[in-house]
Formats: structure tokens, C-alpha cells, sequence
């Protein structure tokens, strides 16, 4: 049976668990929360790409992706974002809701799930 491996953790959560192949992520929030919509996205994907780096995956092998925004009325901001950095041919099985965020000032959080 493989062991589990934690990436980043610190007392309340770690970023990324691997296990059995399989990298899960936490839910990624940007580090500026006074950027836009599409700005958010794009910092929040970047740390899913050094994430997945890491777990030696990467966004091709995304099983499942769930996206939060804070306003749907912003979706097409965060797919601008989203669509310039999904690997053509690779979209993943994704589901985007609204939702209220940990921080009022975040637009966007973002769950993966990735094979290895």
C-alpha cells in the first residue's frame, strides 16, 4: 500500500496530499486579493502548475477541477484566465459555482485533482 505524502503543511492543512498516483490539492486562492477576477485566476493556476510540479504532474493529467467564485458575474473573467491556460485537448472534467470565500477580497478559489 503506498504511504501518503503531505506537500506544505502547516497546522490547519497542507496544500497537496499524494496518494496511490494521485495528487489531490487544497483549495488555491491568489496571493494579491486586489487584482481582478482574471488576475486571481491566473496566480491561483500558477500555483497549481508549481503544485503539480511537484507531485511530478502536471495540468495535462488534471482528473477533476472545482472552481469557486465569489461572483458569478465574473465567470467570463475567470474563464479568460482559465482558457488561455488549459492544455488544448486536455480540459478536464470541471464544476464552477458561486460561492462565499475565507476572505471577502478573494474573487476565486480553485480545487485539482490530478494523476500522476
Amino acid at each position: 500500500m503506498s504511504s501518503i505524502k503531505r506537500f506544505h503543511v502547516a497546522k490547519r492543512l497542507s496544500d497537496m496530499a499524494v496518494y496511490n498516483g494521485v495528487a489531490y490539492l487544497a483549495g488555491q486562492v491568489p496571493d494579491d486579493a486586489k487584482l481582478d477576477i482574471t488576475g486571481q485566476t491566473e496566480q491561483v493556476l500558477a500555483t497549481i502548475d508549481r503544485l503539480l510540479a511537484e507531485a511530478g504532474t502536471d495540468k495535462t493529467k488534471i482528473l477533476m477541477a472545482q472552481i469557486y467564485v465569489a461572483n458569478i458575474k465574473e465567470f467570463d473573467g475567470m474563464n479568460k484566465a482559465w482558457d488561455a491556460w488549459v492544455a488544448d485537448g486536455n480540459s478536464p472534467p470541471r464544476a464552477t459555482v458561486e460561492a462565499r470565500l475565507a476572505n471577502p477580497d478573494f474573487k476565486v478559489e480553485i480545487i485539482v485533482t490530478a494523476a500522476i
